[in-house]
């Protein structure tokens, strides 16, 4: 742990790593043709990376557990704030190019649809439902059950009962169009939402339950880093059984996992932190490190950036025209301009934001002590 912020690096570690592989994915799925996704050693690679996405999400549920304010008010705040950040996020990168007609004819039909592109279709594309809007509903209740319960044990009982039971409710919808949209975010089974709560929901809560371990046990950083590890290695075992029992079932569909899927994922990821631990207590803080914990505190602005700079270069570069190589190219390029843009233009904007607030305080302060 960070002493002088409170703060465990190996989470923010982490979370910076995992936003940058976010990129690097997201590269692949726009610009990539399919043949260099399925059948190149690219894509296995980067598709592999892509099964590190639920390490941010246990990082999301224990860095919850730390933050001094866990009031419902609080988290139904910071929901709406997410969910707003998210549906702006599908504007950005999918209304204003449809608007501006630079969206590839084949991006369109991927969808089924065919130009030009009607009111229906861009309110499904707003709607998406993306790990923004996961965040933002796995808020709402996290307040919920922070607030009723502070036994460690009642997430893990969720975070099971969600990774069961995910697989025999998804899709169930009431037939009513507002209705079935929230109940879609809730355990959709269709592509108009990629993170449904269930059974994306179990890793924030795996999350939940190991941040209150670790308070229960005075913070102690080894402590929770090789339990992480002894449950990270037994998930795995568990889950990869079940998956090899019956794989499509279990993790046929990525988006839509199975109890096995989930659990094994779980395990996986539990893994990874446990081995990033090991890389911030046995390596001195260096550069890189910065980095990423630079990347880790700016997570949800490159998160959006890297999505509407990928997503409006398909008007230039068109969409899934790559092989092995183009994609190469294209991945620095991406993680550059995102970087770009959040160092020069949100970072300046937000240093003189806080500098015009800095003096609004001391002109205060000075007419109290003039007054007085």
């Amino acid at each position: 742990m960070d002493k002088t912020t409170n703060r465990i690096l190996a989470i923010d570690l982490a979370r910076g790593i995992s936003v940058l592989m976010v990129v690097i994915v997201h590269t692949l799925w726009i610009y990539g043709d399919i043949h260099t996704q399925s059948e190149t050693w690219l894509g296995s690679i980067i598709h592999l990376i892509g099964k590190g996405t639920p390490m941010f999400l246990i990082a999301m549920g224990v860095s919850f557990t730390l933050s001094r304010n866990q009031s419902i008010i609080l988290s139904i705040k910071r929901a709406l704030y997410i969910l707003g950040i998210g549906y702006f996020m599908n504007f950005m990168k999918f209304i204003l190019p449809v608007l501006v007609d630079t969206v590839p004819d084949n991006f369109i039909a991927a969808y089924g649809w065919t130009k030009p592109v009607t009111l229906d279709n861009m309110l499904y594309m707003l709607g998406t439902g993306d790990i923004l809007q996961l965040a933002g509903v796995s808020l709402l209740f996290m307040g919920i059950i922070n607030r009723f319960s502070k036994n460690k044990f009642v997430p893990v009982v969720l975070a099971l009962i969600i990774a069961v039971f995910s697989k025999e409710i998804h899709g169930f919808r009431l037939g009513i169009k507002g209705v079935d949209y929230i109940l879609d975010l809730l355990w959709g089974a269709e592509w108009n939402v990629y993170f449904a709560l269930f059974p994306w929901f179990s890793f924030i809560l795996i999350g939940m339950f190991f941040g209150m371990w670790y308070k229960e046990q005075n913070r102690s950083n080894r402590y929770l880093f090789n339990r992480m590890g002894i449950a990270g290695i037994v998930l795995m075992l568990l889950g990869g059984g079940l998956c090899t029992y019956n794989f499509t079932y279990h993790f046929g569909d990525y988006f839509h996992l199975g109890p096995g899927g989930t659990i094994y994922l779980a395990g996986f990821n539990l893994t990874l932190l446990w081995l990033t631990n090991l890389l911030v207590t046995r390596i001195k803080k260096n550069k890189v490190f910065e980095f990423f914990y630079y990347c880790s505190k700016r997570v949800t602005t490159i998160y959006v950036i890297q999505w509407v700079i990928i997503c409006w270069g398909m008007g230039f570069l068109g969409y899934q025209q790559f092989g092995v190589t183009g994609v190469l190219v294209l991945i620095p390029i991406s993680i550059l301009v995102t970087l770009g843009i959040q160092k020069i233009v949100l970072d300046s904007w937000l240093m003189s934001k806080g500098s015009k607030r800095q003096s609004i305080k001391n002109s205060k302060k000075e007419a109290i002590v003039q007054k007085t």
